[in-house]
């Protein structure tokens, strides 16, 4: 469905540019009427009435909790792509800022993630400067395409601070080119549309996140100068922007309506769709959907393997991560507690057992769930059952 909208929108788009050469007119001359008569605008209102349609996909929930969640959701997604799209679009001076945090969320996005991103040409060249400071693990990914678009997000580049040189103060420099270098090199091919830069924390209240900046190089001043507003440059924008609002919601939606064929387990998601989707590719993903009664616990058991990260974390239906801010709704490998013989156990409840690990669900009765393992030498599968709440309440050794 996501797929025949978006190529439904790109022939659409494709037939208008062919009629309008035949009248003669330039890709600039349909941009300055598109926004002199306002239909830019009007199309990327159709576009938010349209990704109202991702919250009716078969499967989503219709109560008017999840409905609520839904809709602020689709505002939230507005609002991250006018961020990428209309204010930080210029690759010519990328401007490195949050679209996923806090209070913008998608595609299971990690609680125990900083997210940065910037727009790129895989023309140009560029540079991140930085200061690597106590942040647990920082990596750094080019990708083709962007949410906006058709075709995924895969990945022309990657790399980790662990494969970076840095100085004794942990600076560095990164060079990022579809040209080889020897220095600390992040690639990217002509089809590199955008930056991904992931921190991860172990512990939000203890460590401080990396300190970068990035600027493009080799070109003259004059060229590095960033591009003035024009008509064509604001519609492409909100195109995207609407593209993004109706695509993203729609991908999301299908996910988590398949993952209710395994609700209240953990089975490992195809590494191929994720790096497809913009996952991390030293990232082993087990994404889910649960679901529990007011008297119910899910409890998952896990022997983490040998491994840089870890994590468990509870979503919503359209997969943002709950309110980590206020409510317990994640756990890591710094965070948690261990049993004797290394392994953990999480206990997935409405209300506190008063037992390790526990995972509020903040409201919810379902949702969906995601657990990572990063750069693990195994890929253990963690084993989930559903129990009465009361039966773990009291157990001997808790």
């Amino acid at each position: 469905m996501r797929r025949f909208v978006i190529g439904l929108l790109a022939a659409i788009r494709g037939i208008s540019g062919w009629v309008w050469k035949l009248r003669g007119k330039s890709p600039d001359d349909v941009a300055e009427q598109r926004i002199t008569t306002g239909q830019s605008w009007d199309e990327f209102c159709d576009a938010l009435k349209a990704a109202g349609a991702a919250l009716h996909f078969p499967g989503t929930p219709r109560d008017a909790f999840n409905q609520a969640e839904g809709y602020r959701y689709l505002s939230r997604i507005a609002r991250a792509g006018l961020m990428a799209f209309v204010e930080h679009a210029d690759p010519k001076a990328p401007a490195l800022h949050r679209v996923v945090g806090e209070t913008t969320k998608m595609g299971a996005d990690n609680p125990d993630n900083f997210y940065l991103t910037a727009v790129l040409d895989g023309s140009y060249d560029y540079k991140i400067s930085g200061r690597r400071n106590d942040i647990a693990y920082l990596s750094f990914g080019t990708q083709a395409g962007h949410y906006g678009q058709g075709g995924g997000l895969p990945p022309t580049g990657y790399i980790e601070s662990d494969d970076i040189e840095m100085d004794a103060d942990g600076c560095f420099e990164l060079i990022l080119s579809s040209t080889r270098h020897d220095t600390n090199w992040l690639p990217m091919t002509p089809e590199t549309g955008a930056l991904v830069v992931r921190q991860t924390f172990g512990d939000r209240n203890a460590e401080t996140p990396a300190e970068l900046t990035i600027e493009r190089i080799n070109c003259a001043p004059s060229e590095a100068r960033p591009s003035y507003l024009t008509a064509a440059s604001l519609d492409h924008g909100l195109r995207n922007a609407g593209s993004l609002v109706m695509g993203a919601p729609l991908l999301f939606a299908k996910w988590a309506r398949d993952f209710q064929k395994h609700t209240n387990e953990l089975p490992r998601f195809d590494p191929d769709v994720s790096l497809a989707a913009g996952g991390d590719p030293n990232i082993a993903y087990y994404h889910s959907h649960w679901a529990l009664e007011p008297d119910e616990a899910l409890v998952i058991e896990a022997m983490p393997p040998e491994c840089e990260l870890w994590n468990f974390q509870l979503n919503n239906y359209w997969m943002e991560s709950l309110d980590y801010r206020h409510f317990t709704i994640h756990t890591n490998n710094h965070l948690a507690s261990y049993e004797a013989d290394g392994s953990v156990r999480i206990v997935v409840a409405h209300s506190d057992p008063c037992l390790p690990n526990w995972i509020d669900t903040a409201g919810h009765t379902s949702g969906t769930m995601c657990f990572r393992w990063v750069r693990a030498a195994e890929h253990p599968q963690p084993s989930c059952r559903v129990v009465k709440l009361a039966s773990l309440r009291g157990q001997p050794g808790d």
